[in-house]
Parts: C-alpha cells; sequence; structure tokens
C-alpha cells in the first residue's frame, strides 16, 4: 500500500525526526552562547545557561568599608554599612573572615576579629564593625560568604567586547575589518561569475566545452595548493598583504563553484525568452542585464550565502594574505583565537565574542535561505 500514489511513506516521520534532532543540535548550542553572553562572571562559574533564570548559590569574597569611615559612638569605634552593591537581592547563608572556613558564622552571629574588634553580618548584606579601640588599617575587612543569588544578567560584556577602548582585544576594530574583507568578496566573485556564466550558458565559441570541465575540475583543488604561489605573485606585483590581496584570493577561491552554480541555472531558464529578445534586437549585454540577471537572482543568493559565510568565517586566507604584526587588519577570527590566549577564563567574554562572529551570517543566511535550495537545485533536473 506504501507504493499506491497519495499515501505517505513511512519514512517520511524518519526524515522529519532527523531534521528535527539536527535543529535541536544546532540551536541548543547557539542559545546557549547568547545566553551566556549576557551572564556576568560569577554567575556563569556557578551553573550552566539553562541555570540563567534560576537563582544560584555562589562563594563570594566581599569587603567591609575602610577604617577611614568609622565613627565614634560612646567610646566605641563603629563601622557599618552593606557588603553588596546597592539594589542586590543575595541572601547570605553562612560566612566567614578566613577562606579556609567560609561557613564559620551564619547571619547574625558575632565574629571576632585579630585587631580585637568584632564584627557581625546579617542575611541582607548588613554588617556591624566594632570595637573599644580605634580600627586601624588601609582596607576594609575582607568577609567571605556563600550566598543565593537571583539570575542576572548585563550588557557590559558587549560595550567591553566592542566599544572599550582600553580593551586591546577589543571586536570593534576586528568587526569592521571582516565586514572590509567580506563584502568585496562576496560582491566580486559574483559579479565576474555571472558574466562568465552567461558566456558558457548561451553564448557559442570554441572551446567552450573545455572551459566547463575546468571549471568542474577546479571545484575539487585544495585551494591550500596554492597559498604560497600565490602570496608570492601578490608580493612580486606589490599587492603584498592588504585588502585588495584577500579579496583577489577570495575571488580565485569561489568563482569555480560561482561559475558553476550560475551556468546550471542559467542553462535552465526558457529558451525561448532570449531567442525571442534577439529577435527584437537585443544585444548580449541588455539580455544579459535585463532578463538574465534578473531571472538568477535565486541562483545569487544561494551563492552569496556560502561565499559570505565562507569569507566571515576564514582564518587561513585572512592569516596568509592579510593580518601583519600591527594588528590593524586582525579579522575577527583571528582575534577570538587571540582572546582564548589572554581571556581563558573569562567565559562570558569569549561567549559575547563567539555570538558577535555568528550574529552576522545569521542574519544573512535567514535573510536570503528561502532562495539557496532553488538556486543549488537548478539545473540538476529538467
Amino acid at each position: 500500500m506504501s507504493a499506491i500514489v497519495g499515501t505517505r511513506s513511512s519514512l517520511v516521520w524518519a526524515v522529519h525526526l532527523s531534521l528535527a534532532a539536527m535543529v535541536l543540535l544546532w540551536l541548543f548550542p547557539t542559545a546557549g552562547l547568547l545566553v551566556s553572553s549576557f551572564r556576568t562572571t560569577d554567575q556563569i562559574s556557578t551553573g550552566g545557561w539553562w541555570n540563567s533564570l534560576s537563582a544560584s548559590e555562589q562563594n563570594l569574597t566581599l569587603r567591609s568599608a575602610a577604617p577611614e569611615s568609622q565613627i565614634e559612638n560612646d567610646g566605641v569605634f563603629v563601622i557599618e554599612g552593606n557588603l553588596f552593591e546597592q539594589g542586590s537581592e543575595a541572601v547570605i547563608s553562612v560566612w566567614g573572615t578566613s577562606s579556609r572556613s567560609i561557613d564559620a558564622f551564619k547571619p547574625g552571629d558575632e565574629a571576632p576579629l585579630k585587631d580585637g574588634s568584632t564584627i557581625t553580618v546579617q542575611s541582607n548584606g548588613d554588617y556591624k564593625r566594632q570595637g573599644i579601640e580605634e580600627i586601624t588599617g588601609r582596607r576594609g575587612q575582607r568577609i567571605f560568604a556563600t550566598a543565593l543569588t537571583p539570575p542576572e544578567f548585563t550588557l557590559d560584556n558587549y560595550h567591553k567586547v566592542l566599544f572599550d577602548e582600553k580593551n586591546r582585544e577589543s571586536m570593534g576594530k576586528a568587526f569592521l575589518n571582516t565586514l572590509t574583507v567580506t563584502i568585496p568578496a562576496t560582491i566580486i566573485p559574483i559579479l565576474v561569475a555571472a558574466f562568465a556564466a552567461y558566456a558558457l550558458a548561451w553564448m557559442d565559441f570554441p572551446g567552450r566545452a573545455l572551459l566547463v570541465a575546468a571549471i568542474v575540475g577546479l571545484l575539487v583543488v585544495p585551494l591550500q595548493l596554492a597559498l604560497i604561489p600565490l602570496l608570492t605573485l601578490h608580493n612580486q606585483i606589490g599587492i603584498g598583504k592588504g585588502y585588495l590581496g584577500v579579496w583577489l584570493a577570495h575571488t580565485g577561491f569561489g568563482l569555480p563553484l560561482a561559475i558553476y552554480l550560475l551556468r546550471n541555472y542559467m542553462v535552465g531558464l526558457p529558451r525561448d525568452i532570449i531567442e525571442n529578445a534577439r529577435v527584437d534586437g537585443a544585444s548580449d549585454f541588455q539580455i544579459f542585464v535585463k532578463i538574465i540577471l534578473p531571472l538568477s537572482f535565486p541562483a545569487l543568493a544561494s551563492f552569496a550565502i556560502f561565499q559570505f559565510l565562507w569569507t566571515w568565517n576564514d582564518l587561513l586566507i585572512a592569516l596568509v594574505f592579510l593580518v601583519d604584526s600591527s594588528g590593524e587588519t586582525t579579522v575577527m577570527t583571528k582575534q577570538i583565537i587571540e582572546m582564548l590566549g589572554t581571556r581563558g577564563g573569562e567565559w562570558e567574554i569569549l561567549a559575547t565574542a563567539a555570538f558577535v562572529s555568528i550574529a552576522v551570517p545569521l542574519v544573512v543566511f535567514f535573510a536570503l535561505q528561502k532562495y539557496l535550495v532553488r538556486g543549488l537545485l537548478a539545473g540538476s533536473v529538467k
């Protein structure tokens, strides 16, 4: 019965389940990266992103006010205040005056200090330090506490990553550098490939079949084989390491796929439209601009997605043809690697930088994804 027209194969449900599993496998890490980019260091260190909406228990190192703020009341020197920042809703469960015994006291207990004074800490962070002799020292008393803290989210991570001028690893400059590389490296091969694809699809000239075969062969050639010879050529002609060099490199490596996709799509366009335009006296350039390009938009968009994602996430070509010791042309992929070395323990900064690097490709993909399958499948069947 499964072969009868109009009945649904049992494999359809397997396909749907597999697709759902793939979506979830991609969605969970992305959601975790987004949530982690808004969390603080303490929140990340105490639990996974799936616990971000629930209160968490943290071990905190706090400090009372400095001795210069003490006041004398009936012969007793007193320092009062709150250990938390204003507006904090954290609740202390246990506390101590030494890192070796952070659970020595409960809220409301009085702890003796080495200078003869005592200190009392309440569950909301209020404290009172007092002694019969003047309290000395440059800094306040350290308090080690275990507290239940509510969920906390902040935009400081994005400010530090994108706009903090004091931060040498700021992603702001790298973000602009990546846009400078990616946009021309996506537009240039599309323009060149569109002309070449039209010629291979609709213009008769000697050697056309050999050119198509050569383009198909170039699709399987590893780009690593051309890196050193191409860099040597760039140095000889004077473009060296710079934006022009990396644009040309991305254009050369992307052209075979672009020509192949566009040529297959253009071959499948109705022949009657082109022939009627030629009968009406239209030139090849007019046919290309007014007929072929508008009809080929799905194929152009599908290649634009691939080329944009490839150049945006590229590291190898950028290292060879662009990045220098000055750091002025560092792209985001290289910047994240440097941050892994200098900020390996600051997971909130790394998560923010990583999400910034994938945000733009996500926008581009979802904006053009409806053309992706249509452009890729065009010309595959008749």
